[in-house]
Order: structure tokens, then C-alpha cells, then sequence
């Protein structure tokens, strides 16, 4: 049974957070929670908010891949720790097919996916660090919802991950109505900058840089 689902943030807040973009979500929540710039979009016109279900997955072996979509459910992200292993795709397009039928909001994964073409075509979320070709075993047990370290970030179950051509955002889910009104705020404050801009203001002037003092 998925547990994450208890303080599961409403739906609107989230598709907010995705609105807002990752950029503007990290700056405004401290500069916290930015997965490395390794894992990527396999479809960078593709957004993504949910709440993360996690797997500890042994490099190779996809089989608890399979359970994990068991656990997770309607507006999930399934954030999964592969090692960063590249010789081995776990997760392709049969699976993307599962994750839509139980309605997923994305993929996260710190290791490689297959089949990308039929991937991209689906329009699930999917954020990689690689692609494979190459297939995996079915046999060493993997561990599900517990706390893992993908793309440098520690993610716990529960959290909130938001992904879109930028990258990738933890936060933790007691943080987002705070994280949700300073995104708002930076949002409207860069706002005010390109309205300011368009007057003739230059951008030294925002942000208060001096100009070098010339010695010539």
C-alpha cells in the first residue's frame, strides 16, 4: 500500500510548481534541493510535479521496478536510485505503458532507459542520466520507499519532485506551501524586472552592480 499518499498536497498546488519552473522553485526555496545536471528530459517540452515514491535499485536488475509501480498510484513520481549505471536500460516502453495506467506523473531515474522514441511519443515525464540498449535481469531484490540519493540529492518518500527542461527539484512536502508563495513572489518580481527593462532600465540597475570605473 502506498503510503505517500497521507499528505499528498493538492493537485493545483503542484501543477503550480510546475507552472512556475524549477529555476524559479530552487532560487526562491534557498537554493536547495537541485538534482545534478546529469540526469535530464528524455522530452524536454515535457513538466512534471508529484509526490516521490522511491526505489533502491541493484544495478542490471529491474525486477523490483516492476513492484514499485505496485506502490505507486495517481500523480506519483517514481524516483529511483539505479547507481548511476549506464550498460543497462531497466525501464522502457512496456513500463511507460504501466506507469500511465496507474497514472504517474514521471519517471526519475539515476541510471539508463530504452525504447526513448516510444518513450517521448507516450508523453510520460521520463528524466535519465542515459540510454541503453542493453536489457537487465529479473532477480536481486531491490528496496522500495526508503530514503535514496539520486543525482546527488537525498529524496525521501513523500517529497515533492518538480522536473521540466531545466531540471530537477526536491522538495520536501512540508516545505511546499512555503516554497509554492516565495516562487510566486520571485515570480512576480522578475516580472516587475522585464517590465522595468522594456522602460529602459538596464539590468546593472535592478540588481544595484556598479559599473567598472574606466582608467583610460
Amino acid at each position: 500500500m502506498n503510503t505517500t499518499h497521507a499528505n499528498r498536497p493538492e493537485r493545483n498546488l503542484l501543477d503550480r510548481l510546475a507552472e512556475l519552473g524549477t529555476a524559479t522553485v530552487y532560487e526562491a526555496n534557498g537554493q536547495r534541493g537541485a538534482f545534478d545536471t546529469g540526469i535530464t528530459p528524455l522530452d524536454p517540452s515535457r513538466t512534471m510535479a508529484g509526490t516521490a515514491v522511491t526505489l533502491d535499485l541493484p544495478p542490471a536488475d529491474n525486477w523490483y521496478i516492476h513492484l514499485a509501480l505496485l506502490e505507486a498510484g495517481p500523480g506519483d513520481v517514481l524516483v529511483v536510485d539505479a547507481k548511476g549505471y549506464l550498460e543497462a536500460g531497466p525501464w522502457g516502453d512496456v513500463l511507460t505503458c504501466a506507469a500511465q495506467q496507474r497514472g504517474l506523473a514521471g519517471l526519475v531515474i539515476d541510471g539508463a532507459v530504452r525504447d526513448s522514441r516510444d518513450i517521448i511519443a507516450s508523453g510520460f515525464p521520463v528524466f535519465a542520466r542515459g540510454l541503453s540498449i542493453k536489457g537487465t535481469t529479473k532477480a536481486v531484490p531491490g528496496r522500495i520507499n526508503v530514503p535514496v540519493r539520486v543525482g546527488g540529492v537525498h529524496v525521501e518518500p513523500g517529497d515533492i519532485i518538480v522536473g521540466d527542461a531545466d531540471g530537477l527539484v526536491r522538495l520536501p512536502v512540508d516545505e511546499v506551501d512555503d516554497a509554492l508563495a516565495a516562487s510566486e513572489g520571485r515570480a512576480a518580481k522578475e516580472a516587475g524586472f522585464r517590465d522595468r527593462i522594456r522602460a529602459g532600465e538596464t539590468t546593472l540597475d535592478l540588481l544595484g552592480l556598479p559599473r567598472p570605473v574606466r582608467t583610460d
